[in-house]
């Protein structure tokens, strides 16, 4: 080839790069984002030839896979039907609680599209022992349906005799039905536990299939994240949890084991999480409703006990910032405290200002992380905020007793979130989560007796000290932090 030539190639090139660059920087510009995240894309784009544009390809757009889209369309209408009968079944007593509650739960209703449901029992499950054993305790005593959802299943110690009780539920003729996110439960997927699981009977699903030729029509990294146990329709659980036994996850890390905690519910919220398990099921799946309809165990369940629930399924799929929304209206309600468990804590600009102008309205915001932190990035791009949150007075602890993995949100006492959503903009923007909004007095002052035991565990920073990094640690953090809201 000639120099001619080459030089014609070469401006041939430059135009097309060019040209894709200015074209996908007013694609990025007209999708309206937040202002952070359309900087930091435009930015990438901009100065980095030809790889910055092939990583917004493939990364920069919540592109849902056909087959997910299709699936979900296909029973969007007797779903949203389903929700609308348990709204008329849902009468609650609000006269126990402070009026802030009301705001919360409407929104929630209407964005979510669950009512909050009285009369529902439930138990706070501290640590992984006592999961497990209640898990497998019920799992033994099932007799219709053993329903499981969660991102990680590891095997290792008590994940196994999980997998032999399915076993031997699915013998009994318990329908039992698995599903894990194709990318969490890697591990678990490559065993011999799935066949094991299969021979005997047990359903098996796989959320969100990964491999080469779908990245091209779909974004890898949209991720089930969520924790979700039905048995027989009748029990419930959903928190932090895997399907993990800590003594054998991520052992080479450093950062101690992991600490999760998960809610055993009975009563009429139940209903809710069955229903949002058979809607994952199916559309991981296909196996139809007609087939799910003959053995599925989602119907009304009797009233139990005081706890008012309200669950608030959350993802990319529709209505992607619901979850930032409520986090929001949360963090505005609190008057007098506010504490927050998380393992990352990579918040946006607006979950900031909500968290500083809450200590300036004098609420007493305590927020606690693990002291190490399995994600590096995450870990220096959170640490960046730091000097802000403290100068406002935010009380920041890092927790020393292994790698705090608990997700919690409690407010004046009143009333509190939890499950599976992280604050950072993976979960609240990427993932498929699961939270409850619990307006109970007493289940609430469990959760803030928890996140008081992990305070008593931690080191509470001090400002004056924080200053006192280097040069080098400062500037690492804050170019970390440019990327935050891609993390």
């Amino acid at each position: 080839m000639s120099q001619d030539e080459l030089q014609i190639y070469a401006i041939v090139v430059l135009v097309l790069h060019w040209t894709a660059v200015i074209a996908l920087s007013l694609r990025v510009i007209m999708r309206r984002r937040p202002v952070g995240v359309l900087l930091a894309w435009l930015a990438i784009i901009l100065s980095v030839p030809i790889l910055g544009v092939l990583f917004y390809l493939f990364v920069g757009e919540n592109r849902i896979s056909s087959t997910y889209v299709k699936r979900s369309r296909g029973i969007q209408d007797r779903y949203t039907h389903w929700q609308q009968s348990l709204r008329a079944r849902a009468a609650v007593d609000w006269s126990g609680l402070g009026s802030e509650v009301f705001p919360l739960q409407r929104q929630s209703e209407n964005v979510f599209g669950f009512p909050a449901m009285q009369g529902n029992e439930v138990q706070l499950l501290t640590d992984y022992v006592s999961i497990f054993r209640s898990i497998i305790d019920g799992i033994n005593q099932c007799c219709s349906t053993c329903h499981l959802e969660f991102y990680i299943w590891y095997p290792g110690g008590l994940a196994d005799e999980l997998t032999d009780a399915l076993i031997n539920a699915a013998r009994r003729g318990v329908v039992c039905r698995v599903l894990v996110d194709a990318l969490g439960s890697k591990a678990f997927l490559k065993g011999d536990a799935p066949g094991r699981l299969r021979d005997a009977g047990v359903q098996m699903g796989i959320s969100l299939p990964v491999g080469i030729f779908s990245t091209l029509f779909s974004r890898a990294d949209l991720r089930n994240h969520r924790k979700i146990a039905v048995l027989d329709g009748k029990i419930g659980y959903t928190g932090s949890q895997n399907l993990v036994d800590p003594r054998y996850f991520k052992q080479d890390e450093g950062v101690g084991q992991w600490i999760d905690a998960m809610l055993r519910i009975e009563g009429p919220a139940v209903e809710a999480l069955g229903g949002i398990f058979l809607q994952d099921w199916e559309v991981a799946t296909g196996v139809g409703l007609a087939r799910l309809e003959e053995c599925h165990d989602v119907a009304p369940v009797e009233e139990l006990g005081p706890a008012v629930l309200q669950a608030m399924p959350s993802g990319p799929a529709r209505k992607p910032l619901a979850i930032l929304q409520l986090l929001l209206s949360i963090f505005y309600a609190a008057r007098r405290e506010l504490i927050v468990t998380t393992p990352y804590f990579v918040p946006d600009d607006s979950l900031l200002t909500a968290l500083v102008s809450a200590a300036h309205r004098g609420v007493a915001v305590t927020i606690v992380l693990p002291e190490k932190n399995d994600s590096r990035l995450a870990d220096y791009a959170s640490r960046a905020v730091f000097e802000d949150l403290l100068e406002a007075g935010i009380t920041i602890a890092a927790f020393r007793g292994g790698l705090l993995h608990t997700k919690s949100i409690t407010v004046d006492g009143e009333f509190c979130l939890f499950g599976s959503v992280n604050l950072d903009m993976r979960s609240l923007w990427l993932n498929f989560e699961i939270s409850l909004l619990i307006y109970n007095r007493d289940v609430t002052k469990q959760i803030r007796e928890l996140q008081s035991g992990y305070i008593d565990n931690s080191n509470l920073l001090d400002v004056s000290e924080w200053k006192q990094r280097t040069f080098g640690r400062r500037l690492l953090e804050n170019v970390t932090h440019l990327a935050a809201p891609l993390l």
